[in-house]
């Protein structure tokens, strides 16, 4: 998925007064602040309360939902090959996130992991390196993962 692609959807979802925020491969390279290898999809994080609106917004670039494994997650594809895969959170009086897992499970995005990088010189909001470190524990990780996990100890060793 091209850069100028996740632009557009950050652009679609901005319009929609969706707010989200950069996770995974494309999270971490906000935090870098350019594109450090290629990506299938985009993964954001976003309120559950806007998620209707996401849906909506999203269909207008021809995004239709092709997983859906709500409430964990929700993946949109469009034509050309690119993917939307949305992480509905439901924010709390303290204004941590909470992502529900397939088995019950709550995986809590703190306040503070909110926070903002940027991709092709624009501001974007991301998930910070502390949190996506560790959401990527807990499973082998493929190639692209171990390119990531490096890059997200580098980002916090230079602190």
């Amino acid at each position: 998925m091209p850069v100028g692609a996740v632009l557009a959807v950050l652009d679609v979802l901005e319009a929609a007064g969706v707010r989200v925020w950069l996770d995974g491969g494309w999270g971490v390279d906000a935090l870098v602040g350019r594109q450090t290898r290629p990506h299938r999809d985009v993964d954001l994080a976003l309120d559950v309360r806007d998620e209707d609106a996401a849906l909506t917004a999203l269909r207008t670039l021809g995004y239709v939902i092709e997983t859906d494994e709500r409430p964990t997650r929700v993946e949109l594809a469009a034509p050309g090959a690119s993917w939307v895969d949305l992480h509905p959170l439901t924010f709390e009086d303290s204004r941590d996130g909470i992502q529900s897992g397939p088995a019950g499970e709550r995986w809590v995005y703190p306040a503070d992991c909110f926070v903002t990088g940027s991709l092709s010189g624009r501001a974007v909001r991301c998930i910070s390196a502390a949190q996506q470190l560790l959401f990527h524990s807990g499973y082998e990780p493929r190639d692209q993962d171990r390119h990531d996990l490096d890059l997200l100890r580098q980002l916090l060793a230079d602190g």
